[in-house]
């Protein structure tokens, strides 16, 4: 951890994970579909995907980065706290849905329409929060378990490593709890959203590593001569 807890780098990263993290949160129930060049087994064609997936693999962007400059403990503390903001990112969403209002023909945004899309379903908050917790916990701790085996080098190696495995398990909670448990989806329909979304997590993962080294190049730099950097 550097001794400038509050360096504009380091607070830009938070921000970044926690602005990621609520987009995925008001996101996660609309559907994306993504054409493909070539067919893939079990999606064909077309890589369909909940929308919490592009945000969602942003905030593992930015845990790696924050990992890799301020130590294994922050990360913990920023995944754990960001958990805890979940909860009050639905508290605030859900009080205003429940809280008194105009009626619906003097509204500028109807307010069925307004709870459609912000007030999401048990079944996607539960699925969400647990495929979370784990998955960014077991980032943190995959990210640190290689670092310790290969030293400061391979960054890629930890990026590409962590976010591989993390990403795996948040793709099948989140569709067994979200769409198999709560909705009732069949199991080879939801295979096939696992298959489709791992495969774009996947490939983030693979093309933001050069990001991931310009980061904390830039991180550090900045840094160098008046703090250091806890391993």
């Amino acid at each position: 951890m550097t001794s400038d807890d509050g360096s504009p780098q380091r607070v830009a990263l938070i921000g970044l994970f926690v602005t990621a993290l609520v987009v995925a949160q008001v996101t996660a129930s609309k559907l994306l579909a993504f054409g493909l060049p070539f067919g893939v087994p079990l999606t064909g064609d077309t890589l369909v995907l909940p929308g919490a997936a592009l945000a969602y693999a942003l905030t593992f962007f930015a845990s790696d980065c924050y990992a890799e400059l301020y130590g294994r403990r922050a990360a913990t503390v920023l995944v754990n706290v960001g958990f805890v903001m979940n909860f009050v990112l639905l508290g605030l969403v859900w009080s205003t849905i429940f809280a008194p209002g105009l009626p619906a023909a003097a509204q500028p945004v109807d307010p069925a329409a307004f709870r459609s899309v912000l007030g999401a379903s048990t079944g996607i908050v539960v699925a969400s929060l647990s495929a979370y917790v784990v998955s960014q916990n077991w980032d943190v701790f995959v990210f640190h378990a290689i670092r310790r085996r290969t030293g400061p080098t391979k960054l890629w190696l930890r990026n590409i490593g962590s976010t591989a495995t993390s990403q795996l398990l948040d793709t099948v909670i989140f569709i067994t709890i979200g769409f198999v448990v709560f909705q009732g989806v069949p199991p080879n329909e939801a295979l096939a959203l696992i298959v489709g979304q791992y495969l774009l997590k996947l490939t983030i993962a693979v093309v933001d590593t050069p990001f991931v080294y310009a980061v904390v190049g830039l991180v550090r730099r900045r840094e160098v001569g008046s703090s250091s950097v806890v391993r």
